[in-house]
């Protein structure tokens, strides 16, 4: 079944997932993440614009990561297809169609990443990503979560904004002769762009 005309979508979806897991798995040793690139084109669920914006808003694009609904959604895809063309060959000894399967595994596919998307969504921080409140973090002390951080290499660090939130950045040394280890805290000391802001070593560790 999996490697039959019908289901060749349903076969690729399930390669997405397996080639997406090692990315991560390989994005998280070299000190960065798929999370945080792919929020870049994610709309603000406060502010949904057009037609798209809300229909992403729908699927709870904004509030959990995108990484997770994109998993979630190659996951029900699949394993719907899947599902269609085993009871089509029980009842008829045939596979469906691509072109019948695949609208029904999407159909059926957006609502169940929507109810994953709800319940996560109340599980996730919710992180501020306006300008305004990433500006906030400058002159909050981050830890360093992952990565070895070198001036234009940053690692993944958290920080906890004026909210009590826990949020994840990326952080780089802001001087050349400077690395951040993994457990280093360090003080930001300037947002370089969105999410990527340089720091120091924090200088008083002790009451910060």
């Amino acid at each position: 079944m999996l490697f039959a005309v019908e289901t060749w979508p349903f076969t690729v979806a399930m390669l997405l997932l397996v080639l997406i897991a090692a990315s991560e798995a390989l994005a998280v040793l070299l000190g960065t993440s798929m999370f945080h690139w792919l929020e870049h084109f994610a709309p603000d669920s406060a502010h949904p614009e057009g037609v798209l914006d809300r229909g992403l808003g729908w699927l709870r694009v904004g509030r959990v990561p995108v990484l997770i609904l994109i998993v979630t959604f190659l996951a029900a895809f699949a394993m719907c297809g899947f599902a269609a063309n085993i009871l089509s060959y029980q009842i008829t000894g045939a596979w469906l169609p691509a072109w019948i399967s695949v609208p029904i595994a999407v159909v059926v596919g957006l609502p169940i990443v929507r109810m994953a998307g709800s319940g996560l969504s109340h599980l996730v921080p919710r992180e501020e990503s306006s300008a305004v409140t990433l500006d906030t973090l400058v002159g909050r002390v981050a830890i360093v979560v992952s990565g070895s951080a070198k001036r234009g290499y940053p690692s993944e660090a958290k920080v906890v904004n004026q909210y009590g939130q826990t949020l994840y950045i990326m952080l780089e040394p802001d001087t050349e002769d400077c690395t951040f280890e993994p457990g280093a805290s360090v003080l930001l000391v300037r947002q370089i762009s969105g999410n990527r802001f340089a720091g120091i070593a924090n200088p008083r560790p002790d009451l910060l």
